[in-house]
């Protein structure tokens, strides 16, 4: 599966019926030929965030935090991201844009400097800007680094061993394959501001430890620590990433099945993590390559078929195409991310994404609209306009809000 993927190694690690099961396949890097092994430690993206946000619910477990207090008071700046609590950061519910304009700058500096897309707790809108955010809270209330605290409070009583986007051991990311070299190494970006939102790098029994937490493993959350952490939160709804929000945790649903989890993709790598409390299971997958994404949906299929239910995303059928109003058509903006409608230059639309065009967008009678994949070729889903017909005041894609500039 992996070969037919282009994926250069994968792990997966199943905790059912209190065994865990851990298989691999594949190379750590595509030149080197190193094999992936149990250990190997994958560049987990943005499930980062469920550990980042785990620590930050251990501290409200231990009293030294508190999830509705403004979080201006808590870093003694009242003024700082006005009426933000701790609580919208881990539910992008802060209204806080997705990223900082200058990730080379000082968090806090780029907090106050931040143009939000929502009034705290309105709407949610994706922000890895809230997390570095709540890794300074961590910092604040630990007088430790994000790093020393999730070791500490976190990875270490686990019996994870830490890794980091840039830790020798690390196993590097790898592109899409696009000629017979097959795919390529890719280096890590991460910006350190942003480390509490993507820098961790995991095995996929890592991970499962990781999600045991998340089934009442003793020592570490408290019950009403841990229901408040995995409630739905109001106002919460991912438009396009999943069914719904917790305090750091993602809901999956199918039927009346619901599992937690998070899914993340740093440079060429892609993972996923769902947890299924009512069965007590936990399965993550990791991928050093940029297509591990299509080999998960594929892995699904394969896990539903021997009895592990879990939720199967089917992209339901588009709503009957309608014409785009001129009112619809502008400049919509997430922070620094600027996202365009415009007339395509053979008529219809197009999108314009942080300079990148996507041709062929349509437009449906349910606000959604697709744009043609420039790899396939076919419609893909991608975002859905926001306001009254004609007269758009914001565009969500990828679980971004962006409103008109």
């Amino acid at each position: 599966m992996a070969g037919r993927h282009g994926v250069p190694g994968a792990q997966l690690a199943v905790l059912d019926g209190g065994v865990t099961t851990v298989v691999q396949t594949g190379v750590e890097h595509q030149d080197r030929r190193r094999p992936m092994s149990p250990s190997s430690a994958v560049p987990i993206g943005s499930v980062t965030k469920v550990a980042t946000a785990t620590v930050v619910m251990a501290l409200v477990a231990d009293d030294d935090l508190e999830l509705d207090q403004p979080v201006g008071e808590i870093l003694g700046d009242p003024g700082l991201a006005e009426g933000v609590t701790p609580r919208h950061l881990l539910s992008h519910t802060s209204g806080l844009p997705s990223d900082p304009a200058d990730v080379t700058g000082a968090c806090l500096r780029e907090i106050r400097a931040a143009v939000s897309v929502c009034p705290p707790g309105t709407a949610f809108s994706y922000s890895n800007l809230g997390y570095a955010l709540a890794g300074s809270l961590i910092e604040a209330v630990t007088g430790m680094t994000w790093r020393e605290a999730v070791e500490a409070i976190l990875l270490r009583p686990l019996k994870i061993e830490p890794a980091y986007t840039e830790s020798p051991r690390t196993v590097p990311g790898h592109g899409r394959a696009t000629g017979p070299a097959g795919a390529r190494p890719v280096e890590q970006a991460l910006p350190p501001m942003l480390e509490p939102a993507g820098a961790l790098a995991l095995s996929a029994a890592d991970l499962v430890e990781l999600g045991r937490v998340h089934l009442g493993k003793p020592g570490l959350l408290d019950v009403v620590t841990a229901a408040d952490m995995h409630r739905r939160v109001p106002d919460a709804e991912p438009y396009g990433l999943a069914d719904g929000w917790g305090l750091g945790i993602a809901h999956y649903e199918d039927d009346d099945e619901v599992w937690l989890g998070h899914d993340g993709t740093a440079d060429g790598t892609s993972c996923q993590l769902r947890i299924d409390q009512a069965g007590a299971c936990v399965v993550a997958f990791t991928a050093n390559g940029a297509a591990g994404t299509d080999m998960w949906h594929d892995l699904v299929a394969e896990l539903r078929a021997l009895g592990i239910a879990l939720p199967q995303r089917r992209p339901s059928a588009p709503a009957g195409p309608v014409p785009i109003a001129a009112g619809d058509f502008g400049t919509y903006r997430n922070g620094a991310l600027d996202y365009t409608i415009r007339p395509g230059e053979h008529g219809g639309a197009e999108l314009v994404a942080d300079g990148e065009v996507f041709p062929e967008l349509t437009l449906h009678d349910d606000a959604s609209f697709t744009v043609r994949d420039p790899v396939t070729g076919r419609p893909t889903p991608c975002g859905r306009l926001r306001g009254t017909p004609g007269e758009a005041t914001a565009i969500e894609i990828g679980g971004r809000l962006a409103r008109r500039h």
